[in-house]
């Protein structure tokens, strides 16, 4: 009875296991925003997820980089834009010039987290799908069977 009862408890705990949560998807300014189970998913959460669908997960990595390009790109846009403004407030002459590389800059970066907001979303899709085509398979059904003296539990699928 004993073998019985870790038996079941071994498949109804694989069956969860293998039963993966999909992540949600909420369209927010400038993006998505990913969620699993509740929890707000950075991008390294959705490339830890990810690393068993290699499609998924080499579109997070390619992702990662234009969120890194981005992140590199505005920064400097900013400093540059934002130098010369400080110096204007300050009383000073500022050199408009670098004002006019860093809105450059700042520009420079729509397309590249346009790009990695496609990536994700296209990711988060892949996904989605993959494990929704391979968690249905295995659901089982257990049925507990009395007969006179005897008790035994069936297990279906």
């Amino acid at each position: 009875m004993k073998k019985i009862l870790a038996i079941l408890f071994l498949t109804v705990l694989s069956s969860y296991m293998a039963n993966a949560q999909k992540i949600e998807m909420e369209k927010v300014f400038g993006g998505y925003q990913f969620k699993q189970e509740g929890k707000t998913l950075l991008l390294k959460d959705m490339q830890e997820i990810m690393k068993e669908n290699k499609e998924a997960f080499e579109l997070v990595q390619s992702a990662k980089s234009n969120q890194t390009w981005a992140l590199i790109l505005g920064t400097a846009g900013g400093a540059l834009v934002g130098f010369p403004i400080g110096t204007a407030i300050g009383g000073g002459d500022p050199e408009w010039a670098l004002a006019g590389a860093g809105a450059a800059l700042i520009v420079a970066t729509i397309p590249i987290v346009k790009g990695f907001n496609r990536k994700t979303k296209k990711a988060v899709e892949l996904y989605n799908n993959d494990i929704s085509s391979t968690s249905y398979q295995f659901q089982p059904s257990f049925n507990l069977k009395i007969n006179g003296a005897n008790v035994g539990i069936s297990m279906n699928f």
